[in-house]
C-alpha cells in the first residue's frame, strides 16, 4: 500500500499537470456519453476505450466498450504508447 507522501508526490508530479487534467476530464466525458447511450453503467466492469489511443478524441466513431482486462492489456512502448500490433 502506498503512503500519503508517495501519493502526494505522484499527484504533484503527474496528476496535477494541466495536460493530464484535460485528458482525465476527456476520459470522464467519454464515459458519461457512453452511459447516456446505455452502453455502460456504474459497476459493470467495462471500460470505454479510445480506439486511436488519444483520450482527447471523443468522436463516437472512436469510442468503444471493452472489458477492463481487455482494455488495459495492450503491450506498451517505453513512452507508454500502445505498440503497433502489426509489428
Amino acid at each position: 500500500m502506498l503512503n500519503a507522501t508517495t501519493d502526494r508526490k505522484e499527484y504533484d508530479n503527474y496528476h496535477s499537470k494541466p495536460e493530464q487534467k484535460k485528458r482525465r476530464a476527456s476520459r470522464n466525458t467519454a464515459r458519461r456519453r457512453m452511459a447516456a447511450k446505455g452502453r455502460v453503467s456504474k459497476g459493470d466492469g467495462k471500460d470505454v476505450t479510445h480506439r486511436n489511443g488519444n483520450p482527447r478524441d471523443n468522436r463516437s466513431s472512436n469510442l468503444g466498450v471493452q472489458s477492463k482486462s481487455g482494455n488495459r492489456s495492450y503491450a506498451r512502448t517505453r513512452t507508454a504508447r500502445k505498440k503497433d500490433p502489426s509489428s
